[in-house]
């Protein structure tokens, strides 16, 4: 790459404006652009939402004729295709733009090396990997079902600092302090779809929907593991006020009339494979992944947390901890499961992260390859 003094600045700066777009575009990527002219930025950009103009647009737009001559900073290769809206090589290239930064190739099938072809086939200079770790990061799940076809599976979790949920009688409300809620609250958000087992259903009625201040958020698809359908179709999680839908999995041992009970009262009910007597997470995340879900936020309880561990499904968690010891045996662990034999089999994670979220203290990290 032939790069230039402030052509990191002006990349980092792009990310923040593609990071704008975090729970609206999928199953688009997060992208953001910036139009640099002599040294100046003329022109901001990001992809607002799904199926509106992407972020290339946006810049130049806002850009307007100071476009002609500039530097094109873009956090992923400009798409070559018609999809719901034109190409955005065919802008970049009516706008005069001379030379373009890209941060990561677009591993879309699509996509991936056309755009970058096609702008240099022009005579555009386009340089290529310019902070791409970043640029991969913040896309993390849109990557990971392109490459695998299966949702990006976040682990999260509310605990004290012994790793308790609850009291040994359940008590559980508020455990955590209100920053850290709504930073789970953002989490929500920003996933396509957030999953709990019928347990969590059962004790605490949940809406699982996303509560930000001004309604700044959008809702993500509920799915719940209900392997007999014990599911009330009086639950609150089936009658509210939300775009997005709830999904309730269950196995071919289901009665089917309450399959129609819960169909009746607005819910979808996935049949799916079992596994020694519950829903196979596999096929689960499989037919998620075929329906577009590229983010999965489980939010437990514990057995269900536990599972996907136990299984090595988990790529990302989210563990907060609030500054208090419960104590005892009967106390609620936050994750359950069957857990490792050895320590040799235990789920090594990589790329820790802590931070204070109010009173409170944030884990999180990697686990699966991504």
């Amino acid at each position: 790459m032939n790069l230039h003094k402030f052509d990191e600045q002006y990349m980092k700066m792009a990310l923040r404006l593609a990071a704008r777009g975090g729970g609206w575009v999928s199953p688009n990527p997060m992208v953001g652009a910036v139009v640099v002219q002599k040294g100046e930025v003329v022109g901001r950009g990001w992809h607002h939402r799904y199926g509106e103009p992407h972020a290339e647009v946006m810049a130049l737009l806002d850009a307007g004729s100071r476009s002609r001559g500039a530097t094109l900073y873009v956090t992923l290769e400009p798409c070559n295709h018609h999809g719901k809206t034109p190409p955005c090589t065919a802008a970049i290239l009516a706008a005069g733009v001379t030379r373009v930064v890209i941060a990561t190739p677009d591993p879309n099938p699509a996509v991936n090396g056309g755009g970058a072809a096609f702008l240099r086939e022009r005579g555009i200079q386009v340089e290529m990997g310019l902070l791409a770790g970043e640029s991969r990061r913040l896309n993390e799940a849109w990557f990971t079902w392109l490459a695998t076809g299966l949702p990006f599976v976040i682990a999260k979790a509310a605990c004290s600092l012994d790793g308790k949920i609850a009291t040994r009688t359940g008590d559980s409300k508020w455990l955590t302090g209100e920053t850290a809620r709504a930073f789970g609250h953002r989490l929500r958000h920003e996933c396509d779809a957030i999953l709990v087992g019928i347990g969590t259903v059962l004790a605490d009625d949940p809406q699982l929907t996303t509560r930000l201040p001004r309604r700044q958020g959008s809702d993500p698809i509920r799915v719940v593991l209900d392997s007999h359908l014990r599911i009330s179709p009086k639950a609150i999680i089936l009658n509210l006020k939300s775009p997005s839908p709830t999904w309730i999995a269950t196995t071919p041992v289901a009665p089917g009339h309450k399959i129609q009970s819960l169909e009746s009262a607005g819910a979808e009910v996935l049949v799916l494979p079992q596994e020694k007597g519950r829903v196979s997470l596999e096929a689960l995340l499989q037919e998620l992944g075929r329906r577009r879900v590229q983010s999965l936020l489980v939010e437990g309880g514990a057995e269900v947390l536990g599972t996907f561990l136990d299984q090595r499904l988990v790529d990302k968690f989210y563990f907060f901890y609030a500054p208090k010891i419960l104590g005892g045996k009967n106390a609620y662990p936050a994750v359950a499961g069957r857990g490792v034999d050895n320590l040799a089999e235990a789920h090594q994670v990589r790329d820790l992260n802590l931070r204070r979220l109010g009173p409170d203290l944030l884990v999180s990290g990697y686990l699966n390859q991504s």
